[in-house]
């Protein structure tokens, strides 16, 4: 992971002096009933307000709309949550998010491959040294498929050290006529369906922001000190494939990587310095809860470049993507690569507008674009928006979502995904670009690194009767494993293909 030394020292120390106060621009319920809403009208925050109108600061998307999200019952308790970030240390620094930039520039011009996943949500009591471990190494198990199939550095940014939030599609539940606030993720409320826990509780996002702190602090330990070795990562794929039936993919591209790295140590590469033991590692998470992104917000003494210091990386959902919403006005003036997550919803002429908006410099590396559709719209949709794209000559890095698009629920009430579908609207998403002459560049995948029951089917062999074995998800159904890492043999072999190196 890309760790300053400042970082280092200062990643779990809260600093005395803050920035400028910050006034979130949440509407206040005096009335008892707890209820959200979907655009509340924000007051103006003071930090860093803009002197003209169009001008952008880290407040001016208080003038906005913002949809989904929450309404506090006390003013004052969100001002002191408030007050308490913007005096905390930034969790990760500019000169990683540049560092970052840099690797989805080169990836922009086919030069590199994007590998993002985590989990659908975090959530305060599933924090654990061993989940953020196995998810951690799951990713790495995976990049190293992809960088022998494709030939390609691969850039891993997981979905971690911030993923609390998630967007609803109503701002209430209702269970047995009790209509309560939706669940919104514990940075907002809790999953209980009780009063109390879901209350809209702004203390949450200085709980949020602690476990991010150590969260960051246990990927950096795992991806400096020795646990990224190439040589480990390479053993925990055998054990993949030892689960794989005899002479199959799986097992032949193992033994292709084995080649390799004895290839590498007969003619003396030593594979025990640091470019093979420690690894680049970033964070992402879903641009949501703008009051404690702004507070986490700050000015770069170097580039005079304002940072939203939560994440390495933020992207705008598919929800709160409107052009002249909130999400966008936020994300527009900070220096982080930014992603968008499209359905077949948007047009050729709205992407472009985005990107106007998200990317107005066209910058290399600042707009990544996230297609969620499902196979069938993929193939209909993606081509024209690529078409677009490429003839009006704006920079983006296409990857896929083929998750999100798949969701279904079964007859026995479980929310899961279909492997087979999900791998269809990859093969999908590979066929288009290679007719539009484009680079697929990367793949964003809800995930873990437990042997959950969540999702059925690949290797693993999940059914829909085995659904309740281990179903622990907090929020969307996510790949385990063993899911994930066929996943990345798939698309290892498919890189394989696009580079002219013939089939394993």
């Amino acid at each position: 992971m890309k760790f300053s030394p400042l970082a280092t020292a200062t990643l779990l120390v809260s600093l005395n002096a803050g920035v400028h106060a910050f006034a979130p621009g949440l509407s206040i319920r005096h009335q008892t009933s707890l209820s959200v809403t979907s655009s509340p009208e924000p007051k103006i925050a003071p930090q860093g307000s803009p002197t003209k109108k169009g001008e952008w600061s880290p407040s001016s998307w208080t003038t906005k709309t913002a949809r989904q999200m929450p309404i506090y019952d006390d003013q004052s308790e969100v001002d002191a949550a408030i007050n308490r970030l913007e005096r905390c240390s930034p969790l990760v620094f500019a000169g990683e998010v540049r560092s970052l930039s840099e690797q989805l520039a080169r990836a922009c011009h086919g030069q590199g491959f994007l590998l993002m996943g985590g989990d659908c949500a975090e959530a305060f009591k599933e924090f654990d040294v061993d989940h953020i471990r196995d998810t951690f190494r799951v990713m790495l198990q995976m990049a190293l498929v992809l960088t022998f199939g494709g030939a390609m550095p691969i850039i891993k940014v997981g979905r971690m050290a911030g993923q609390f939030a998630k967007p609803r599609s109503e701002p209430d539940e209702v269970r047995d006529g009790v209509a309560l606030p939706s669940y919104r993720g514990d940075i907002v409320n809790s999953e209980e369906f009780t009063a109390e826990a879901r209350r809209n509780n702004p203390n949450n996002m200085v709980e949020a922001y602690h476990q991010s702190a150590q969260t960051l602090n246990i990927l950096r330990a795992f991806a400096t000190g020795g646990y990224a070795d190439i040589s480990r990562l390479h053993a925990w794929n055998l054990e993949f494939i030892e689960s794989t039936t005899e002479g199959s993919l799986y097992r032949k591209f193992a033994v292709k990587v084995d080649e390799s790295l004895r290839f590498m140590k007969a003619i003396g590469v030593d594979t025990s310095t640091d470019r093979f033991t420690k690894t680049d590692f970033y964070t992402a998470h879903e641009c949501l809860l703008l009051p404690y992104e702004q507070a986490l917000t700050r000015l770069d003494s170097t580039t005079g470049k304002w940072y939203d210091c939560s994440s390495h990386m933020l992207w705008v959902g598919e929800r709160t993507r409107e052009l002249d919403g909130a999400h966008l006005e936020f994300t527009r003036g900070i220096g982080n690569p930014l992603g968008v997550k499209i359905s077949d919803k948007c047009t050729p002429e709205e992407l472009i507008r985005i990107c106007d908006t998200m990317n107005p410099n066209n910058i290399p590396g600042k707009l990544t674009i996230i297609v969620r559709m499902g196979a069938e719209k993929l193939r209909k949709n993606l081509p024209g928006l690529i078409r677009t794209i490429q003839r009006e000559g704006r920079s983006v890095l296409w990857i896929s979502d083929p998750v999100h698009g798949n969701t279904r629920k079964t007859d026995n009430g479980y929310k899961t995904r279909d492997f087979d579908k999900i791998r269809d609207e990859l093969r999908a998403f590979f066929d288009v670009h290679d007719e539009m002459g484009s680079h697929p560049g990367g793949v964003h995948l809800e995930m873990t690194g437990e042997d959950v029951t969540e999702c059925v089917g690949g290797v693993s062999d999940v059914r829909e009767e085995t659904l309740p074995d281990r179903y622990n998800t907090f929020c969307d159904p996510r790949l385990n494993a063993n899911q994930a890492l066929e996943i990345a043999f798939l698309i290892a072999e498919r890189m394989r293909a696009r580079t002219g190196l013939p089939p394993i």
